[in-house]
């Protein structure tokens, strides 16, 4: 029997195997496909002022960088924005605290038969 696998194996994993068919038909296809982004255009003249604030991929409308948008928020506004929502989530959280009725009472209540011994424990009957 292991010979018989060991012989599968070879015929897989050998020269002319089934993984390496495979490796060698998905290197000859994806060998020169290129960056993600589309094509690398070496400059053969001067680049225009301010050219790495766009990100140009070859679509119609190239999209501005996040450097080119910073300037429509200032950094007061920006503290502004981060310290209200701060505070709204530490409020949720001294509200959550207040309000936590598990830590009053760690143990659920025990429930006892017959209107929960109210005659045993001194109720009327």
């Amino acid at each position: 029997m292991a010979g018989r696998s060991s012989h599968v194996a070879s015929r897989i994993m050998g020269r002319n195997g089934v993984a390496s068919r495979f490796v060698t038909s998905s290197l000859r296809l994806r060998f020169g496909m290129g960056l993600p982004v589309g094509k690398h255009i070496v400059p053969d003249k001067p680049l225009p002022i301010n050219d790495e604030l766009v990100w140009d991929n070859e679509t119609a409308f190239p999209e501005p960088c996040i450097d080119r948008i910073v300037d429509t928020v200032g950094k007061y506004e920006a503290l502004a924005w981060l310290c209200g929502g701060l505070s709204f989530f530490v409020g949720l959280g001294l509200l959550a605290v207040w309000n936590d009725k598990a830590s009053k009472n760690p143990f659920v209540p025990k429930v006892y038969p017959y209107d929960n011994l109210r005659v045993e424990l001194g109720g009327e009957p």
